[in-house]
């Protein structure tokens, strides 16, 4: 399963959502360790919905960029 993940910078350090799965967020000192704590909070996130019976929603979000004039 592909999870979509906003990573943003803070002042101390890189904080991720998943617009896809309210309440899911992690934080980490590096983008690097961001990026790692944000995949296990989604593992931890999906099993507890699985334990719980609730019905996990099929990832719909998705970016992309769009150019501006400077």
């Amino acid at each position: 399963m592909k999870v979509l993940i906003v990573i943003e910078k803070t002042r101390t350090g890189f904080s991720a959502y998943s617009p896809d799965l309210l309440g899911c967020v992690a934080t980490g000192a590096t983008r690097k360790q961001v990026e790692n704590n944000m995949r296990k909070a989604i593992e931890f996130h999906v099993a507890g919905m699985r334990e719980e019976k609730i019905k996990i929603p099929v990832p719909r979000s998705y970016s992309t960029t769009v150019e501006l004039p400077a």
